[in-house]
């Protein structure tokens, strides 16, 4: 695996621009990660996180040096309306997990998700040489679902009825990426609109289910 550019300061799309997460942030994601509409998404545990843990994940996944976290900002007025980053970084098999989080609810269902994807996806293949990338989503999340099969995310497996939710079980989907199926698509997601992924409905508050197991 080639190692270029690891901490990139931005990575800039039309809707939206990823940048380094700063400690002020965690305002940010206090407000989220509390909210019951994205802990459905988000977490194993079916209640929000306590103000401490979130001041841990946020220290351990946002500032920390074990993964690229960016946060992402609307390009068009800078706001500040979620999180993403490539986690458990495997240099000797070039292969990372990805995790997203759109925590505003009001910025659901308008492409930014789907879009910082693509620019994540793109950088963990152009810029950090990796070979695979690799994400856990549930399955009742359809619109993540959706949004990552427009980047290119494929099904690889599912742990079966591995979440309760809502009086019911609900399955775990594991979904990759290979460096291969990107350089099939051109070799650049960021920018690229496929018929898969012009339904603009298709990211809500993203999976990051491994959010409670790192803490």
């Amino acid at each position: 695996m080639t190692h270029r550019t690891w901490f990139p300061e931005s990575l800039p799309g039309d809707l939206v621009v990823l940048r380094r997460h700063v400690p002020a942030n965690l305002r940010a994601f206090q407000r989220w990660y509390s909210d019951p509409a994205v802990v459905r998404l988000t977490r194993y545990q079916d209640s929000p996180m306590r103000p401490d843990e979130i001041e841990r994940f946020f220290e351990a996944r946002a500032l920390g040096s074990g993964s690229l976290a960016m946060a992402i900002h609307v390009r068009d007025g800078e706001r500040l309306i979620g999180t993403c980053a490539l986690s458990q970084l495997d240099a000797d098999n070039g292969s990372a997990l990805f995790h997203i989080t759109i925590g505003e609810q009001n910025a659901w269902g308008r492409g930014f998700g789907t879009e910082a994807t693509r620019l994540m996806i793109d950088h963990a293949f152009g810029g950090l040489g990796l070979h695979r990338v690799g994400l856990a989503v549930f399955s009742f999340n359809d619109r993540a679902i959706r949004s990552y099969r427009s980047v290119g995310f494929v099904v690889e497996g599912r742990a079966r009825e591995a979440i309760w939710r809502e009086g019911q079980w609900w399955d775990e989907i594991s979904m990759s990426i290979l460096d291969s199926d990107w350089q099939a698509r051109g070799g650049r997601l960021a920018g690229t609109h496929d018929a898969a992924g012009t339904d603009d409905g298709d990211d809500a508050a993203d999976a990051d289910v491994a959010a409670e197991r790192e803490l």
